[in-house]
């Protein structure tokens, strides 16, 4: 993509507005723009990291054997009233009413319109065990939004939901996404600690919230620092092994991590003094099972192998992928902007020319975003007349992995100049060379 054609609208000024890091960096970088209290548009730019998180989401769930579909965001109160949520869930619930005067929402979350979808086509244990998800738009009328995305009002999540036929099976789908969500954040390039979270009325250990460290988090958090040498990715884990999902799962509730709402001073204290961290963290993802809250107040009921019948159990995961474009900022960023992971940045490299008036310059440019382009490596061109300062700005401030720089006095040499955004490392080489190793990054 050529700079001079984008829609990248880079700010100089710190917003008023911004209280944390992430908001005042995705409005400077031109990720987003705020169009109503707790609602934003997604701007090219931010956009192009939206549907890279969402993409790595998507094919972690599929990999873990979850199946896609979509839902709507409007619902109907009455499947609400079934569950007997309707009147209950608060102020932060959307409520509307159509011209035939049927009383509608915009979704908050999706237990209910699952589990009647599930309800209506799932007979016997033959249908069981299912994991469905979707990657959808919500919205929750929060009475304070701040932060920008991370506290808005209208959100992009991938919710899952499990049906299965006894606790057992529901454990076990519990923890394929446990493992699932570890290999999403590791494919991220963060770590999100799996913390113990509240259980609500179920009770039980099956709840737990994936937490990115970050200072500007709205959670305090204590955990045990055997993390920091943990297998984010567990290779030897297969998704077909209750074997190795249980010991994995035993593993995580070994080594204690709890947010402030669930912190336990006393096991806590257990921990040697040594390994403690206390922090603070934002929440980017949650886990939980509910048993038959939902099957049961909806009226779903399978045949078992038996012949009997019983109330499917269910548990619900949870993943802001909106969220997570403030928290990844919140966790990589500098003095001079976002530092995006490689696998969730909008474009691998900035192509810089240096002198837009100068042909060879141009010439040069020219062919390298050809050869970028023929290679797969996604390039954002900077081809624009400006002063060199003004581009090293905009590319630091939103934070390409690479920046290939090409000047007049580079080429006379016969060099150009790449720089590796995180460590600010520079090297001068051909550009056969710098070529080379952006299509092996």
């Amino acid at each position: 993509m050529r700079l001079s054609r984008y829609f990248l609208p880079v700010t100089k000024e710190t917003p008023a507005d911004a209280q944390i890091v992430s908001h005042k960096l995705m409005l400077r970088a031109g990720l987003v723009r705020q169009t109503a209290a707790g609602i934003y548009a997604w701007l090219p730019i931010g956009f192009r990291v939206l549907k890279k998180i969402e993409q790595i989401v998507r094919e972690e769930q599929d990999k873990a054997g979850a199946i896609e579909l979509l839902m709507p965001t409007i619902q109907s109160a009455d499947l609400w009233r079934q569950s007997g949520r309707y009147d209950a869930y608060g102020p932060e619930m959307l409520r509307i009413t159509d011209r035939h005067e049927r009383e509608m929402l915009y979704g908050p979350t999706n237990e209910e319109m699952i589990t009647a979808i599930f309800r209506d086509a799932a007979k016997s244990y033959r249908d069981l065990p299912r994991t469905l998800y979707h990657i959808q738009w919500k919205f929750r009328d929060e009475v304070r939004p701040r932060f920008g995305v991370m506290r808005g009002r209208e959100f992009l999540m991938k919710d899952a939901y499990s049906f299965d036929l006894d606790e057992e099976g529901a454990r076990l789908s519990y923890y394929t996404q446990l493992l699932a969500y570890l290999r999403t954040f590791q494919r991220m390039g963060i770590k999100a600690v799996p913390m113990k979270a509240a259980s609500g009325p179920i009770g039980g250990d099956l709840s737990h919230e994936f937490i990115v460290l970050a200072q500007s988090g709205e959670s305090e958090v204590f955990y045990d620092s055997a993390f920091d040498g943990f297998d984010w990715q567990q290779s030897e884990v297969d998704y077909g092994s209750a074997e190795d999902l249980s010991r994995l799962f035993d593993q995580v509730s070994g080594m204690y991590a709890a947010t402030d709402e669930t912190h336990d001073q006393a096991r806590w204290n257990q921990v040697p003094e040594a390994r403690r961290r206390e922090g603070r963290g934002i929440e980017v993802g949650h886990i939980f099972s509910f048993g038959t809250k939902y099957s049961a107040s909806m009226g779903m009921t399978v045949q078992t192998r038996d012949g009997g019948q019983v109330h499917p159990q269910m548990g619900s995961y949870g993943i802001g992928v909106s969220r997570l474009v403030g928290a990844i900022i919140e966790a990589c960023h500098d003095d001079n902007g976002i530092v995006w992971p490689d696998a969730v940045a909008p474009f691998k490299v900035g192509l810089i020319n240096m002198r837009a008036d100068d042909p060879a310059c141009a010439s040069a440019c020219d062919d390298l975003y050809r050869r970028l382009g023929a290679a797969g490596v996604e390039t954002l061109y900077d081809d624009r007349d400006e002063r060199g300062g003004a581009k090293f700005a905009t590319m630091d401030v939103i934070g390409l992995p690479w920046q290939l720089i090409v000047g007049p006095k580079g080429l006379e040499k016969g060099i150009v100049e790449l720089k590796q955004r995180a460590t600010g490392e520079r090297h001068e080489l051909s550009a056969e060379s710098a070529l080379g190793r952006l299509a092996a990054a």
